[in-house]
């Protein structure tokens, strides 16, 4: 007894919460000492069968069931009663959540082209006597591009001229005979095919010569020089290339999982790297097959070389909306977590007791691009979601916001 009124006077130096705490464990001291006596003061009994031994033991259980219920109340009580070290805060940042228009661009490869490029060349074989222009040289529709030498072609025709007036003085003759009915139907006939013959083949040869000048097809730039001056020329070959740089088109492949997804009109924005060029245009062409070696379909865009800067042959990129939705609740993609159960939760800013608190909401996600993800249940406009600290925490936490 001394001990407990030492404990109690010292007891009265502590705060109030302190003093529960001893008197409670003063109380279940003492409880137990009770019992030891009173267990230890008992007088064994003289137990002579086993019916009295069974009885006995049951009382012995049922005390020993009583006596841990209330040890187990009195601890619960001595944990409620014992003040608890608060955790402390986490430092976290937070993103107030709106709706927003979210569009998914699929970006592919894609080269710029001339829409009018051309390959100048002759439709009758010679040796070029001269080429009239150079690289770079801008050069209008039906300038004079090469001279081809038909020097052979025009032997021929001197030899033609010769024969074709024989054949004309031999049909004048004819046919003042015919005229007076002397001479035959049939050597009239002749002379007059033989010189009418004559005539188409100097037509012929009239159209070859023609041909010896070779003009531009259209007005643009020469972009490369194939041949030079004193060169053999083959029909068909090309002597140099053209192209109008102020008509060009941007060309790409889409791939065939994108059909219904894009079509003739569309908006569709460019990037051109190398000169730093972005631009927004709208689709011009849409190809109608599927290329079966890359199982993709050609678009085409129709562009102008803004001043010069743009040029055939450049890589360009081509993006298009493939997926897009109004209103949409979206949150960074890494912050979406994920349980063992495979259940997807981000962390959100909650009040306990007046207090910021972390706490697990539960969520389903859609689309994402560049990042971001749509979140289709689970939060809504207005929710403050954890961004920075939200791997670092647990649900219930303590959180200190501290947004910038």
């Amino acid at each position: 007894m001394k001990i407990v009124k030492n404990k109690l006077t010292n007891s009265r130096n502590l705060g109030l919460q302190d003093l529960k705490y001893i008197r409670m464990k003063n109380i279940i001291s003492i409880f137990l000492l009770i019992i030891l006596v009173i267990s230890c003061g008992e007088k064994p009994i003289a137990l002579t069968n086993v019916t009295e031994v069974k009885k006995e033991l049951k009382k012995k259980k049922d005390a020993k069931k009583v006596l841990e219920t209330e040890i187990e109340e009195l601890t619960v009580k001595i944990l409620e009663l014992e003040p608890r070290k608060e955790k402390a805060p986490m430092l976290i940042t937070t993103h107030t959540l709106e709706a927003s228009h979210f569009k998914r661009m699929v970006e592919v490869q894609a080269s710029v082209k001339s829409e009018d490029q051309v390959y100048v060349s002759s439709e009758t074989g010679g040796r070029l006597l001269s080429v009239k222009v150079k690289e770079g040289q801008y050069v209008k529709r039906g300038q004079l591009v090469a001279r081809v030498d038909l020097q052979s072609l025009q032997d021929q025709k001197s030899e033609l001229e010769t024969s074709m007036s024989l054949a004309k003085d031999v049909y004048d003759r004819q046919k003042r005979l015919w005229d007076q009915n002397i001479g035959s139907e049939i050597q009239y006939l002749q002379a007059k095919n033989n010189f009418e013959r004559l005539q188409k083949t100097m037509t012929t040869f009239n159209t070859q010569l023609g041909k010896a000048n070779i003009y531009a097809p259209i007005s643009g730039v020469v972009d490369m020089e194939f041949l030079k001056a004193g060169e053999l020329a083959a029909p068909g070959a090309p002597i140099v290339q053209m192209f109008n740089p102020n008509k060009l088109k941007i060309t790409a492949d889409i791939p065939e999982t994108y059909i219904g997804k894009v079509k003739r009109g569309d908006k569709v924005e460019l990037v051109i790297p190398a000169i730093n060029q972005e631009m927004t245009k709208s689709i011009t062409l849409l190809g109608r097959s599927i290329d079966p070696s890359n199982r993709t379909f050609k678009v085409e865009v129709a562009s102008d070389s803004k001043n010069g800067t743009i040029k055939p042959n450049l890589l360009a990129v081509l993006k298009f909306n493939d997926y897009s939705k109004k209103d949409a609740i979206t949150v960074p993609l890494e912050i979406v977590q994920q349980e063992v159960s495979g259940k997807n939760f981000v962390y959100i800013a909650g009040k306990k007791d007046g207090k910021d608190i972390a706490s697990k909401s539960y969520v389903t996600t859609g689309e994402g691009y560049e990042g971001n993800i749509i979140i289709q249940e689970g939060l809504s406009a207005g929710d403050q979601i954890i961004i920075d600290g939200a791997r670092s925490i647990s649900n219930g936490d303590p959180i200190k916001i501290m947004n910038k």
